[in-house]
């Protein structure tokens, strides 16, 4: 029987997976009242830069809005699938049509919908995931991707069963462009049949498509590290190999003229909208040698795209966002400046046909999403639903110095300082490493609840993540647990100059690579005097064979795996240390978590337990790699809030 099978059958047995009454009754206790914030999520501005249309915040769940860029009067709200998420807005090259697909995970089917004014059309049922549309630049046939009777969601970090029985005789996961002409009721499959394609993009003459792909898997997020660019031929869905770099590639997009392929490479640890990050790099169309254009750019892009015969990209630079445009000699000029996080469909930014409007989401630690339109030199605000919900920290950038690196992070206040007096820090790490912490609004989570009951909190921007480059993040290079753990710990000592803080009250708590540092460095430091992990890393070596995505750790260990090397996973195994932890460690995970499984927290939990450090250990039932109902997040503050103020105590001293 799957092993992990068995896991999850003692889990259930032991009673560890029963959280609701729990959470409920934590929740209770700290008095988190849920927020409601109005979101908008995969904007995209029309072509002639008149309307805005995002999936919203619905009276029972999302739904896809139209709005109008000069004043955010909604004219259209489209919810043709009361069981349906629906993503991707995308408009027509003439602005006349708006697709959008939905996914009813009950019966496992999408659509793919076209709004033309107020009249919906869609396609028949397709027996699959449809992500992605996107119009030929004729704007006559709409693209698709789609995966047949798909085993995973396409998001790594979504809770996902186990796959059972004769693994090699499990059919793989494959996604292929589909197409939908005008005239045409069905989509038509155009690429082969045995690829997985992550991106993709079509040529300016409609001819075809450029993609990012690998062989189809039962374990597709795995493939994605080393996935290939490719050329893929409209008319007989042939494909040819343009390149196969040794880094991880997004957003590939073909030079106006058609000649290269421009895309984002570099070290990232995750397939996602939210972990792209790398340097321009560009290849000849007909195939070659990638050639990174930005090696010397101070900071990290993020997205790219191709707007009337240009190519316009964004990056965050140390601690804010740029919108830049790319010149015919592959340097970039920067066109618009913005210190909040910005969020768009397909990148961080949608343009207008022209390339002279863009709109956005917006947000800061300081106000909640909101929409905003604009020139670049004149971006203002369209939308006021969340003006009401007030923040309750003073936030700054700050920066400081640590081997000879310059180190940016966060600090975030408690509002209502009482002079005279110190109050506790939580340490907030990142995940990734290859991660920026963006700046953003907190209201009904960890961050949230901390600063309410009087904690500053510190979440520094350490040695491998984005924004200084991909030099800055090369730095965690077979140094995983070395540099990052000395820049969180100078942090600690840099904001103690300059905060109220208590150096015998501080915690620290991180998800993912950062629940692994949370373990790390209670194992290396007795500083910290509270601890939060969400997902554990006790065992590099084990993990490399449990975990679907082991292949993220090789681009920071030269290519080495722990079966070549074992000593070099081992060094920085937690529980080779564990007589060494003396900090208090709450412990939390999904159930379901395929790129931190859940029995890896629990054997750190068990550890704890044996060298009796106290702990606790809480598994989220139906839960992946990060949270997707509200009432868990919730309860996980509560409890971090707990748990912290049972060993540092809360507010004011």
């Amino acid at each position: 029987m799957n092993p992990m099978v068995v896991w999850r059958a003692h889990c259930r047995s032991a009673g560890l997976l029963v959280v609701a009454v729990a959470a409920a009754a934590a929740t209770r206790a700290l008095a988190l009242t849920p927020v409601d914030v109005h979101e908008y999520v995969d904007l995209a501005l029309a072509p002639d830069g008149g309307r805005v249309a995002a999936v919203e915040t619905g009276p029972q769940h999302p739904v896809v809005v139209v709005r109008s860029a000069a004043d955010g009067k909604i004219t259209a709200t489209f919810d043709p699938c009361g069981g349906c998420a629906y993503a991707d807005p995308a408009w027509s090259p003439d602005g006349k049509a708006l697709a959008f697909v939905g996914w009813d995970s009950k019966s496992r089917n999408s659509w793919a919908w076209v709004a033309r004014g107020q009249t919906l059309h869609s396609t028949t049922s397709f027996d699959g995931l449809l992500a992605k549309p996107r119009y030929s630049p004729d704007g006559k046939t709409l693209a698709v991707l789609a995966t047949e009777h798909p085993s995973k969601t396409g998001d790594s970090t979504a809770g996902e069963t186990s796959n059972v029985g004769d693994l090699d005789a499990l059919t793989p996961d494959v996604r292929r462009i589909a197409v939908l002409e005008v005239s045409a009721a069905k989509p038509r499959l155009v690429s082969p049949g045995d690829r997985y394609i992550y991106d993709y993009d079509w040529t300016p003459d409609g001819r075809g498509f450029v993609v990012t792909d690998a062989a189809g898997d039962i374990y597709i997020y795995n493939n994605w590290y080393t996935a290939k660019l490719e050329a893929v031929d409209f008319a007989t869905g042939a494909a040819r190999t343009i390149a196969a770099p040794s880094v991880q590639i997004r957003s590939p997009r073909v030079s106006p003229d058609g000649k290269s392929v421009v895309f984002i490479a570099g070290l990232m640890d995750d397939y996602g909208e939210m972990s792209i990050g790398g340097d321009l790099w560009t290849v000849p169309f007909a195939g070659g040698e990638p050639r990174d254009v930005t090696a010397d750019f101070k900071g990290t892009f993020n997205s790219l795209q191709r707007v009337a015969g240009k190519l316009y990209a964004t990056a965050v630079v140390f601690d804010h966002f740029d919108l830049f445009v790319m010149e015919k000699d592959g340097s970039v000029k920067s066109l618009w400046s913005d210190p909040n996080t910005i969020h768009a469909g397909d990148g961080r930014v949608s343009l207008s046909a022209d390339g002279t409007r863009l709109a956005t989401t917006e947000q800061s630690f300081a106000f909640a999403p909101r929409i905003v339109v604009g020139r670049p030199k004149d971006v203002h605000p369209i939308t006021h639903d969340n003006d009401s919900l007030m923040a309750n920290t003073d936030a700054r950038s700050i920066h400081y110095s640590n081997q000879g690196l310059t180190i940016q992070g966060w600090l975030l206040a408690p509002r209502n300082l009482q002079a005279g007096k110190t109050y506790p820090l939580a340490v907030y790490v990142h995940g990734g490493p290859a991660h920026f912490q963006e700046a953003r609004f907190h209201w009904d989570d960890d961050n949230y609840a901390l600063l309410d009951r009087g904690y500053f909190i510190f979440v520094p921007n350490y040695r491998g993540s984005y924004g200084q480059g991909l030099g800055y993040q090369r730095t965690t290079v077979m140094d995983l647990g070395g540099g990052d753990l000395r820049d969180i710990l100078a942090g600690i000592d840099a904001v103690e100059k300059i905060a109220p803080v208590d150096e015998k009250r501080l915690a620290i708590y991180g998800h993912s690579y950062g629940g692994f540092m949370v373990q790390w460095a209670t194992t290396q430091s007795d500083r910290f005097k509270a601890a939060a992990a969400s997902t554990t890393l006790p065992n590099w070596v084990s993990d490399y064979g449990m975990e679907q995505i082991p292949k993220w750790m090789l681009p920071y260990f030269n290519g080495i795996t722990p079966y070549d090397r074992p000593d070099i996973y081992d060094r920085i195994s937690p529980e080779r240390f564990v007589k060494q932890v003396k900090t208090p460690t709450f412990i939390y995970t999904g159930e379901l978590d395929v790129e931190a499984p859940a029995i890896e927290s629990f054997e750190w939990y068990s550890a704890l337990k044996a060298v009796g450090v106290p702990t606790s250990l809480v598994i989220y039932p139906g839960e992946g790699h990060r949270m997707s109902n509200p009432a868990y997040n919730r309860d996980v503050a509560a409890r971090t809030v707990a748990w912290f103020d049972k060993y540092l105590g809360a507010g004011p001293r």
